[in-house]
């Protein structure tokens, strides 16, 4: 489940190893791409956080951040 703190949208995913954290990453990154909206995101091994919120709306939770989301979510 996405957590709303400090005007972010937050995820925390965990994966069999690097390879399949890696490849979700890559999913999610083309799906980004195609809206447009470019997730903050660290990665070690097999632990993935996503941070989402929209720049040009001055740093807050938008739709555009609830969709990618919810995209995100499907890719799981």
């Amino acid at each position: 489940m996405w957590k709303k703190k400090d005007n972010k949208l937050y995820k925390k995913f965990e994966f069999k190893d690097f390879s399949e954290a890696f490849a979700f990453m890559t999913r999610v990154a083309l799906a980004a791409e195609k809206m447009d909206h470019h997730p903050l995101w660290t990665n070690v091994y097999n632990k993935l956080e996503i941070w989402l919120n929209t720049h040009s709306a001055g740093d807050v939770v938008t739709d555009k951040d609830k969709k990618l989301a919810k995209i995100i979510d499907g890719l799981a």
